[in-house]
């Protein structure tokens, strides 16, 4: 099953797309804690699955860009959703560990 949004940084790609076309150097800006090899993996790895379209713009300053497809789109609204029950739980979340650990 092609699932790469549940993956570490294929919801963030996503949705760092949701606002149009990026190139790679653009993606890295919000994804400052990916490196250039784990984020090409992953740009591929979208867009093997259908989520992701890349085109290569010819011409002078000739550049790749990244853009989402139909499909890709398709899955903002499950991930806003996705995050936004994360900030509704978030202090259930992060007291969970601590009720595990026996005193």
């Amino acid at each position: 099953m092609p699932i790469r949004v549940g993956d570490k940084w294929g919801g963030m790609i996503i949705q760092c797309l949701e606002g149009g076309p990026r190139r790679f150097s653009e993606l890295m800006v919000p994804l400052r804690t990916v490196t250039p090899k784990v984020l090409t993996k992953s740009l591929r790895a979208l867009e093997r699955d259908g989520f992701v379209v890349r085109t290569v713009r010819r011409g002078p300053g000739r550049h790749v860009e990244y853009e989402l497809t139909p499909l890709g789109r398709s899955l903002l609204d499950l991930l806003g959703a996705a995050r936004a029950w994360a900030e509704t739980h978030m202090d259930a979340l992060l007291d969970a560990p601590e009720a595990r650990t026996p005193s």
